[in-house]
């Protein structure tokens, strides 16, 4: 059933975000946000959301998922003008307190969340975080934002099922295993595989108590707003009613998208609104509209434009702007929601699934 309510969302933003500089060239750039920090800039479109003020997670809530040698390593690069972290990660002299920040955002939207002074919220944030390992920064993130945040709800709000759903192109290996053995912590990543950083193969489902917890739906390149609709609709909205979390985190990445110079896939804007709409009504049935999502990749701006505006869009529950057409019109969301688009790899990332999740209101 479409969601006409118009919603309180949350946006994070902030010019230190910015200040994150990664060097000429670097497709991971300060032009990612500036992109989409421009409309919303807009009087029309700022004075429909919600931009609360926010501060720095302290380095105790970063300890709760990274150890003390990784903090220590991004902290002595404050103050450096470039740093490298590794091959493909660098820093500049902001860049240890901008991870902070974001990994602040993501707390504070957590905790409004569950106050309940907002609906959902979007934080659009820098550094990325989902690759970022307990003990190595990788792949242009330096700490797990998400991850971080999900240790912080488990800590200090005693939330006890949370899902992280990952749709960046690449598959977040550092949040995986971060909750590998975790039966608190369901991690489903929807990712193009084989691509960075390797991991994420259909088997890779958890280990011990966290057996069954970790969902990956790996996918050759090439699919699109149909395909995703399918995984969204046929197995993550079943898991999460036979799951039933308290709260739901979305690696929000962009990459995904037709024509990221990082990727294969296709997805549309179009695509994106489906999915968020699909994820703002699980969350109003199961878990108070406690929704979430976090920017990861995304390297073609106008990808990351108008995925931002669709994702806002759907977040809010009305257009932002009539100029801009990412709000899902019903007709188009229901014919999306029914895909039965053929793939060998849903077929086979569903049939794992059912191994681990026979029972309960689950129709995989």
């Amino acid at each position: 059933m479409q969601q006409t309510r118009v919603r309180t969302t949350a946006v994070y933003r902030s010019p230190l975000f910015l200040a994150h500089e990664t060097g000429r060239g670097h497709v991971e750039s300060p032009q990612r946000l500036q992109c989409i920090y421009r409309e919303l800039d807009r009087p029309e479109v700022a004075a429909q959301l919600l931009f609360p003020e926010f501060g720095p997670a302290p380095v105790s809530a970063i300890a709760l998922n990274h150890s003390d040698e990784l903090i220590r390593e991004v902290a002595a690069t404050a103050g450096h003008a470039a740093f490298y972290l590794d091959a493909d990660t660098r820093t500049s002299a902001a860049s240890y307190e901008a991870a902070l920040l974001a990994a602040g955002a993501v707390i504070d939207g957590i905790n409004r969340l569950a106050r309940g002074e907002i609906d959902n919220g979007f934080c659009l944030v820098r550094p990325p975080g989902h690759h970022a390992e307990r003990d190595q920064a990788m792949g242009f993130c330096l700490f797990n934002n998400v991850a971080v945040g999900a240790r912080w709800a488990r800590k200090h709000l005693g939330l006890e099922r949370i899902l992280l759903l990952d749709w960046d192109l690449h598959h977040g290996n550092g949040t995986q295993h971060s909750f590998y053995r975790d039966p608190s912590v369901l991690y489903c990543s929807i990712h193009q595989y084989p691509c960075y950083p390797g991991s994420g193969a259909v088997g890779e489902v958890g280990e011990g108590p966290g057996l069954g917890y970790t969902i990956n739906v790996p996918l050759c390149s090439g699919h699109g707003d149909a395909e995703y609709a399918r995984i969204l609709n046929q197995m993550v909205a079943p898991l999460v009613h036979g799951y039933r979390p308290e709260l739901i985190l979305v690696s929000c990445g962009f990459d995904c998208m037709a024509g990221d110079p990082l990727g294969a896939m296709r997805l549309t804007a179009t695509g994106i609104a489906s999915m968020t709409r699909t994820l703002v009504e699980l969350a109003a049935e199961v878990c108070d509209n406690r929704l979430l999502l976090v920017l990861e990749g995304g390297y073609d701006l106008d990808n990351v434009r108008s995925g931002s505006l669709a994702v806002l869009s759907e977040l809010h529950g009305a257009p932002l702007a009539a100029e801009y057409p990412v709000y899902l019109p019903p007709a188009d969301f229901d014919r999306l929601r029914a895909s039965t688009a053929a793939s060998v790899h849903i077929d086979r990332a569903i049939e794992e699934v059912r191994c681990w999740w026979p029972r309960g209101p689950l129709s995989l």
